[in-house]
């Protein structure tokens, strides 16, 4: 048995004004934690190509819930974000030195993998619906070997046949960081270097939740799956309360409206 479990997130986007289907990857963090000592070790990547990216999030209610979708435009090299246009396009020569930039930062991201990989001598990598995450890895020549890749959302969705986000598994563990991890049940130190990667909407963020989320699976799966079934109810809920009224001023199919057009109200 390993005594290491790595786990991998990315951050990535589609070229502002370009194609819809070319991802650029602007963050990417690799988490290994110890087995037999606890200890969590946090590599993380930032690519600083001078291209524009679109950054697409979910907004959530306080359970986790989605409740809307956002875009941003995020410049890789300064970091500055921006608001989105619909309607914004690249012409020929923007897109070409867009793609050049891309290319240029996929030599760093395959040595960031290629050193981190064999430095904690990986050899079994846990993602989160990651098959988009290894395609664009795999695009930068990254070499993982024998590596082996599990993809945890999977191995919940069988388990509670439902398809959990980080955002609500978060919200199931009743996730937390400082100095230090912290869960329902678990609680693990961070050294300071570690623990200032960690910032919310990072890569190493969500490395570090979806640690926590596994770790909470594996060793306490009763009390796991039963925080989760109370927020899938509280989420139905939710929903249920939410849900559009149906307009009793129209009348039903089959009855007959005998309200004269004069007595109607139009309203927007």
């Amino acid at each position: 048995m390993s005594k290491n479990i790595t786990f991998l997130e990315l951050k990535y986007g589609n070229i502002y004004g370009g194609y819809p289907n070319f991802y650029a990857i602007a963050e990417a963090a690799l988490l290994i934690y110890e087995i037999e000592t606890n200890r969590i070790f946090i590599e993380s990547f930032s690519n600083n190509a001078d291209v524009e990216i679109v950054s697409v999030y979910s907004k959530t209610n306080d359970l986790g819930h989605t409740i809307g979708k956002g875009k941003e435009v995020i410049n890789l090299k300064t970091r500055r974000r921006k608001l989105y246009k619909e309607d914004f396009r690249l012409d020929e020569r923007g897109l070409a030195m867009a793609f050049s930039e891309v290319k240029k930062s996929r030599f760093g991201i395959k040595k960031f993998f290629g050193n981190n990989l064999a430095k904690y001598d990986v050899r079994h990598i846990i993602v989160f619906d990651g098959r988009r995450d290894v395609f664009l890895l795999e695009k930068c020549q990254v070499n993982f070997g024998r590596i082996t890749f599990k993809d945890f959302q999977k191995e919940l969705n069988q388990a509670t046949d439902y398809l959990f986000s980080l955002n609500k598994l978060s919200k199931v563990i009743n996730f937390d960081i400082d100095s230090h991890l912290r869960s329902n049940n678990l609680e693990y130190w961070l050294h300071p270097i570690a623990a200032r990667q960690v910032t919310p909407k990072s890569a190493a963020y969500d490395a570090a939740r979806l640690m926590m989320i596994y770790n909470e699976f594996k060793l306490h799966n009763p009390d796991f799956l039963l925080n989760a079934q109370r927020l899938l109810l509280k989420i139905q809920q939710f929903e249920e309360a939410n849900k559009p009224k149906e307009d009793t001023s129209k009348p039903k199919e089959g009855a007959t409206d005998i309200t004269q057009p004069e007595d109607k109200i139009k309203t927007d």
